[in-house]
């Protein structure tokens, strides 16, 4: 036997697309369940960069183009929140830097790239001379040229738990196996939740799973949207290291690297790199990956001494909808098929866009609010937050 309960809305997948959305929705007077079966962060939020993409990295060829166009509003939106003023408040989130940078080294062609995304980008980026560049770019050694890019980047373990911490009773720690659906009545969907079993009732079911939407479609019996993966070969540096949060320009549309870095308690920092190395390297060995990383960076940055950092490599996999040619989507994703709904971000800056996208499409097919939030749902075992990939592999 099993308690069934109405819920206006269930959400199934608890990364950045669930839990903004389900924080959207609970403030618009939804009642909502969000279902995660290992943590709460998931597998590709945690493991973003935390930038707040601006649009200034899809320019840099001098032509505005839809994914520039797409993202371009994204980071005053999320700056608006941070200050309380957006439509979710997280004030209480770590900014870890206000802007980013961007530099070129003396290459011509990577200067160029420069020129172009400056020309295209010029209301949100300026260009950064002499004394007044900040390390490691103040370095006798640096003959490149050096932008300020109007885009955040966030401390991802603090938006989560912020996220998490506005919507905790609604929150289900369901683990692999604990989940019934029914392809005949998919909006009803039976939980086991730490030995306790609910039936919820729901007038839309949300799939914000990432990679896990796939699976999710297959079990609700639909084959559409298909779905796309995009891997990536990251490589986190732990050391003493100045912070660092910028784009290499390279001869490709992509960033030749893109940098955050992460500070520990112990006063070391963790770089963590992405841009075309991380896309080029998807077929390496760890060992070869780390290598090439070593090689790009004493390319790159030759003024500064590597030698004692520690090296790790990270796979991970961006899910996407399925787009002709396997190109990307230029904005957030979002498919309805009758009662379910199949959402992708495609970024973590496009957040805010896809919960306003939901909510729209609900207000458009009448669903609104309608049952009271479930009182059992408080008593049902949360999902752990995820750490950041650093602290699981040195853990």
């Amino acid at each position: 036997m099993s308690d069934t309960v109405q819920v206006d809305i269930t959400l199934l997948g608890g990364g950045i697309a669930g839990l903004w959305s389900a924080a959207t929705l609970t403030r618009q007077g939804y009642s909502v369940a969000l279902i995660e079966s290992r943590a709460i962060g998931g597998i590709q939020t945690v493991a973003s960069q935390g930038i707040i993409h601006g649009g200034t990295k899809y320019a840099l060829r001098g032509n505005l183009n839809e994914s520039a166009r797409a993202i371009a509003e994204m980071p005053g939106i999320w700056r608006a929140c941070l200050v309380g003023d957006g439509p979710l408040d997280l004030r209480q989130v770590r900014v870890l830097a206000q802007h980013q940078h961007l530099w070129s080294t003396d290459n011509l062609i990577s200067q160029l790239a420069g020129f172009f995304a400056g020309k295209a980008m010029r209301s949100r980026m300026r260009p950064i001379e002499g004394p007044s560049r900040p390390a490691p770019f103040d370095a006798p050694g640096f003959h490149g040229r050096l932008y300020q890019l109007d885009e955040p980047v966030l401390d991802i373990p603090s938006l989560i738990r912020e996220l998490a911490g506005q919507i905790r009773e609604r929150i289900l720690l369901v683990p692999p196996g604990g989940l019934t659906l029914n392809p005949a009545t998919p909006r009803t969907l039976t939980v086991d939740s730490g030995g306790e079993r609910v039936t919820l009732e729901s007038q839309r079911i949300i799939l914000t799973a990432g990679k896990g939407n796939a699976d999710l479609l297959q079990q609700l019996g639909r084959q559409h949207p298909a779905m796309q993966l995009r891997p990536l070969h990251m490589l986190i540096l732990q050391g003493q290291l100045p912070p660092l949060y910028a784009h290499c320009l390279g001869a490709q549309a992509n960033p030749r690297l893109t940098i955050t870095s992460y500070p520990l308690p112990d006063g070391e920092q963790v770089w963590y790199i992405g841009g075309q190395l991380a896309e080029n390297g998807v077929a390496l060995s760890a060992e070869r990956q780390i290598e090439m990383a070593q090689q790009e960076l004493r390319t790159t940055m030759p003024w500064i001494d590597f030698s004692s950092v520690r090296w790790r490599s990270l796979m991970i996999e961006r899910a996407e909808p399925r787009i002709a040619s396997g190109l990307r989507p230029d904005s957030c994703y979002l498919h309805s098929d009758r009662e379910i709904i199949t959402a992708w971000p495609t970024k973590l800056a496009f957040a805010p866009r896809l919960a306003s996208e939901i909510t729209e499409l609900l207000q458009s097919q009448g669903v609104k609010p309608a049952a009271p939030q479930p009182e059992i749902l408080q008593r049902l075992p949360k999902p752990p937050l995820a750490q950041p990939p650093w602290q699981e592999q040195s853990g």
